[in-house]
């Protein structure tokens, strides 16, 4: 094993600019730790937030940002025995995935099902754990309820489509433009609704019989997270995930008095670190959806890890239909 090896480092907080390969030398293992070779990295649109320093858990530069990757396990600690050196896994964390090593614990590794790629596995996890999260733990989604996605087109919206789907929902979702509605349409949605249409709150009530949506799931948040609540069903359930329009919405407290709904946060990453019973319940459910091949990603870009900036630069336009995917050597 080569003594060093590149990662992508975010310098400064100032965005996709300041991402430099830097050589880190190779530290040794400690109990309950894992090394994988990175074959392939799955870019979030967290990687973009914390090289700005706007997402919530913020890192003092240097970091290296990353938060899933598939590849080869080539040595664990003396006391893992979950996982063995040759393994092909999929494996998630805080940071670190965007590098040719990652050393994760072995709690985060899981083995790369068959059905996937080593570039669809590095995708898989934050998406899929995200929208089982929201939808199922959280939002309570039953077959037969109704769903609408914003940022249908994106990695963990095109995710909430699919894992909707499979449940029995149905699915309405949102894309700004023609190609991005295609890919909504594809992944499975029963409706398609542009999020700039002004009537988009009144169409969405057309689609519900007068009902309203059973279920937001907002991971855009802004104007639009204000709009969507008025197409919501009386004791409807609004998931916030997250707010890639990059502004943060204050709901007014009367509506969803008037309505009943409730206002929910969703931290699909944080919540199983707090909760070890949601944590195995969470890693069988994502077992059994990856050996499946469920909520298999699509992926719009991919590069090669030299390209970050680029690829985050994507993100930054959104540009991405479904992943962006890093890919550092998927030839095994």
């Amino acid at each position: 094993m080569n003594s060093t090896y590149l990662a992508a480092t975010c310098t400064a907080l100032t965005g996709p600019s300041s991402i430099r390969l830097v050589e880190q030398v190779v530290r040794p293992l400690q109990s309950g730790e894992v090394r994988i070779r990175v074959h392939a990295a799955g870019l979030n649109f967290p990687d973009l937030l914390m090289t700005q320093g706007k997402y919530q858990f913020r890192p003092d530069p240097p970091f290296v940002p990353g938060l899933e990757a598939a590849g080869e396990v080539i040595e664990v600690a003396s006391d893992v025995h979950s996982v063995k050196p040759g393994d092909r896994v999929m494996a998630g964390g805080k940071g670190g995935a965007l590098a040719e090593q990652w050393v994760v614990r072995a709690a985060s590794v899981s083995p790369l099902p068959a059905a996937l790629s080593f570039s669809e596995g590095a995708c898989w996890q934050t998406a899929a754990s995200t929208a089982w999260h929201a939808l199922v733990e959280r939002g309570h989604l039953q077959a037969g309820e109704s769903v609408l996605v914003l940022g249908a087109s994106g990695g963990v919206g095109m995710a909430a489509v699919k894992m909707a789907k499979h449940i029995g929902a149905m699915v309405i979702g949102t894309g700004s433009n023609e190609e991005k509605l295609q890919a909504i349409d594809q992944a499975g949605a029963d409706h398609l609704l542009d999020p700039a249409d002004e009537e988009l709150a009144a169409k969405v009530k057309q689609l519900t019989d007068g009902k309203g949506v059973d279920v937001i799931y907002d991971p855009v948040g802004g104007d639009l997270a204000l709009t969507a609540t008025r197409a919501i069903a009386w004791n409807g359930r609004y998931l916030i995930i997250g707010f890639a329009s990059g502004t943060i919405p204050a709901f007014p407290a009367n509506h969803a008095l008037i309505k009943a709904y409730s206002l929910i946060g969703v931290r699909a990453g944080e919540s199983p670190r707090r909760d070890p019973q949601l944590a195995r319940r969470q890693s069988m459910a994502l077992s059994e959806l990856a050996a499946q091949g469920a909520i298999r990603p699509q992926i719009s870009h991919r590069f090669a890890l030299t390209d970050l900036t680029k690829a985050l630069a994507v993100l930054e336009r959104r540009e991405a239909i479904g992943r962006v995917v890093i890919e550092i050597d998927t030839s095994c």
